[in-house]
């Protein structure tokens, strides 16, 4: 996040854009990486999992984090195409500030916004919840037919 935050800085203020290029570039490839390998693989996943060592784990289901890297890839790949291929302006900087928004409200809130729009569309039938471990921050996880059959 801090990363981001000084890319989008340095693109804001100084219209200097290789920190934006690089940072996007950087969290494209993280994304790909935890979505094909698993958060075990992810250079930030071990460095967050370092500095976390201490405290006890927070488990939760795979299903909603996966559909949230998911829009992180996307998003991602989104601001490397458009800052790569020289589009400046309102556009790149509005993406920055809501990946920077959605990793804030992870990161200080403990509110993971993918999982929001996963459990959203659980409820409607548009996806299928995780069975072999259902807990997510705020009962991401919980719908109304999940929480009638179980007692999470």
């Amino acid at each position: 996040m801090v990363l981001g935050a000084v890319a989008f800085v340095y693109a804001y203020f100084d219209k200097v854009y290789v920190p934006i290029q690089v940072v996007t570039t950087v969290f494209f490839i993280e994304f790909l990486i935890r979505i094909t390998a698993g958060l075990t693989y992810s250079p930030i996943g071990v460095l967050a999992g370092w500095i976390t060592q201490r405290q006890p784990p927070h488990w939760v289901s795979a299903k909603p984090k996966r559909f949230a890297w998911t829009l992180g890839l996307l998003m991602s790949l989104a601001m490397v195409i458009i800052t790569n291929s020289g589009i400046r302006g309102v556009l790149p900087l509005t993406i920055c500030l809501i990946c920077l928004s959605l990793m804030w409200l992870e990161a200080v809130l403990g509110l993971c916004l993918g999982c929001e729009f996963h459990r959203v569309m659980v409820r409607r039938g548009w996806a299928t919840r995780d069975k072999t471990i259902e807990v997510c921050a705020h009962g991401a996880c919980a719908t109304e037919s999940a929480n009638a059959r179980t007692s999470l």
